[in-house]
């Protein structure tokens, strides 16, 4: 079985067929779809889908390209949230330099890291053109944590990681996990399969971040969890690993990221 560990069922993409986009994935062995939210709207309509569907779990936060919405108001919405039974995440988070001005999406970020501790929540964390900064505040957030916090050996992880090695050795170090989503089956990202091939399969997550990023051979198509497969598969080449040893691995690595259902 897989878990797809990042994926957006709540967009409008999959209006006209939400259940059979589900149901397709659980016939592909895809067992639990992990899905995070972008702004407040979101973070609620993403906690009424998860109680739903049974395979869906949910994560709450604000994408940094909403930064410039967010107030006391909108942490003291997005903290209601945060204790419901089957969110086990906060997130999408993190930095992206396209959009909102730095100091306020670090803001964001950094008040969105500390309701994580609060909760005990790892983060799912989002960079786009922003690794050094986005590294840094997570370093100094994960040396932060209290020692009997429950973070300390979980603290989130880097979602469809696009960063370097050295990116990739210091976020391990910080005992984060490295998701890896369509790209990885590009034929012209070679950089980024070598960085897969020689991390340790310990530390990383598969994803499909539906409805983007859709996999070799089906680019240009809307993405769905079902084809989470075609990274695995992707990532078992690279690792010349079966199919299974990936799957078992990183479904592995997912629980104990996630630890799906032990909220109560």
């Amino acid at each position: 079985m897989l878990i797809d560990t990042h994926c957006h069922l709540d967009y409008e993409d999959f209006d006209s067929d939400r259940t059979q986009v589900i149901s397709r994935a659980v016939d592909s062995e895809v067992s639990i779809m992990v899905n995070p939210s972008t702004d407040l709207e979101s973070s609620e309509a993403v906690v009424k889908l998860v109680a739903e569907h049974k395979e869906l779990f949910a994560a709450v936060g604000v994408h940094p390209n909403f930064s410039d919405a967010w107030n006391s108001e909108n942490r003291s919405k997005l903290k209601s949230f945060a204790p419901h039974k089957k969110v086990v995440a906060i997130g999408e988070i993190g930095l992206d330099w396209n959009k909102s001005p730095k100091d306020v999406q670090r803001k964001v970020f950094r008040d969105q890291l500390d309701l994580a501790a609060e909760f005990e929540l790892p983060v799912i964390v989002h960079n786009r053109e922003s690794s050094d900064d986005v590294m840094s505040l997570l370093v100094d957030w994960h040396e932060s944590l209290p020692a009997n916090s429950q973070l300390i050996d979980r603290p989130g992880v880097l979602h469809s990681f696009s960063g370097d090695g050295a990116m990739a050795e210091k976020a391990i170090a910080a005992k984060f996990f490295i998701g890896f989503t369509g790209p990885l089956t590009f034929k012209n990202a070679k950089s980024l399969q070598e960085i897969a091939s020689e991390m340790p399969l310990e530390n990383i997550l598969v994803e499909t971040d539906s409805p983007f990023l859709t996999p070799h051979p089906h680019r240009g198509q809307r993405n769905e969890p079902a084809r989470v497969k075609l990274v695995a598969e992707k990532l078992a080449e690279l690792k010349d690993l079966t199919l299974d040893e990936v799957a078992a691995a990183t479904t592995r690595n997912a629980h104990r990221l996630f630890r799906f259902g032990e909220r109560q």
